[in-house]
């Protein structure tokens, strides 16, 4: 039985994956749990996709490898990860290799210790410029102003939750930038936070800017609100006789 089933969407991080993927697993085999890692390449138009298939075919490989026809977006890639994974806890982080996996073992624990639904990362010290940093404080505080949350970060990618929080959410462009508002939604109420490690990028390039994450984003945060008023997941009342 998978216990622990680490996703990651990629697209065109050719020079993360081998690096990304020895850290993975020195971090999560500390856990001492059997453990799966899911690799979504999202329409990558270099190596990643060949980078991958070397982690695969390694013996007694933990590493499933998947490819998008064309490039979905991170969402989506995150929402084929959620269907693909065999474990009971999914911990979701980016490719780029800014996420530190250290990290891992301490979310896992906090999930399993408060009994959480979710543990989102947030990131303590951030290696980003001024205009990324501004930018990001902007967007949280706004996402949080009209969805009613208090998340902290909720662009950090590097989270840990348990499958069934993510069984029946709605998937669509930007999913990624709202799972624990869409979480919550869906009835699931335990949600902590924990301060990680964020690293600079030192190889390949940024696939997001401001300016093209500005628009999405206010329209994204409306589409959410609606979410958040007129979704409903029933549940059926167990009757103890």
């Amino acid at each position: 039985m998978i216990e622990i089933s680490v996703i990651i969407p990629i697209k065109d991080e050719e020079e993360n994956i081998l690096v990304l993927a020895d850290e993975i697993e020195m971090s999560v085999s500390s856990l001492g749990r059997k453990w799966e890692c899911i690799w979504i390449d999202d329409g990558s138009i270099d190596k990643s996709f060949e980078k991958l298939k070397l982690l695969e075919k390694k013996e007694n490989s933990v590493h499933r490898v998947f490819q998008h026809e064309k490039c979905f977006g991170q969402s989506a890639a995150l929402a084929s990860g959620f269907a693909l994974a065999r474990g009971k806890i999914f911990v979701t982080l980016d490719g780029d290799g800014q996420n530190d996996p250290s990290c891992i073992p301490d979310l896992v624990k906090k999930l399993i210790e408060e009994n959480a639904d979710v543990v989102n990362g947030w990131r303590e010290k951030r290696h980003d410029n001024v205009i990324r940093k501004l930018s990001s404080r902007i967007a949280n505080g706004s996402r949080n102003f009209f969805t009613g949350e208090k998340i902290r970060d909720v662009g950090c990618a590097l989270r840990v939750m348990r499958k069934e929080c993510v069984e029946k959410i709605s998937v669509f462009k930007g999913m990624h930038r709202f799972l624990p508002t869409l979480i919550r939604i869906a009835g699931y109420e335990k949600i902590f936070e924990l301060p990680v490690k964020h690293r600079p990028r030192e190889r390949g390039k940024t696939k997001y800017g401001v300016w093209n994450r500005l628009w999405v984003g206010i329209a994204d945060t409306m589409a959410v609100c609606w979410m958040k008023k007129r979704l409903v997941f029933p549940k059926l009342k167990k009757n103890l006789k």
